[in-house]
């Protein structure tokens, strides 16, 4: 890991990232003249500091010499796909109803 600090906030933001993917953002279209209706912050909701607990990041600090030379990959988006499959699973796990689609919304639960 060449910056330990800078690969935590990358997860921890990659992680909030999947929270507003899973539960919240999405693009509504009025499907009479394709417009979107939400089309500012006030109307496309994403999730805030008072929406997420702390989240605790670790690392296994091996290199992997098999991505490259220097044994370094990045972080950016791939901690938004273990942690939006850990929400729907939560769900289904929670509901016994296994949603496939994102943003889970409570209708879909219904």
């Amino acid at each position: 890991m060449v910056s330990p600090r800078t690969a935590a906030s990358q997860v921890r933001g990659g992680v909030i990232w999947a929270f507003g993917a899973s539960l919240r953002e999405a693009t509504e279209v009025d499907p009479r003249y394709g417009g979107f209706l939400n089309n500012d912050l006030a109307d496309y909701v994403v999730p805030v500091n008072a929406d997420i607990g702390e989240i605790e990041v670790d690392f296994i600090n091996e290199p992997d010499l098999l991505a490259n030379s220097v044994g370094v990959k990045g972080l950016g988006e791939v901690a938004m796909v273990g942690a939006s499959a850990a929400i729907a699973n939560a769900i289904f796990h929670a509901t016994g109803k296994r949603l496939r689609e994102l943003p889970i919304r409570v209708e879909h639960l219904l």
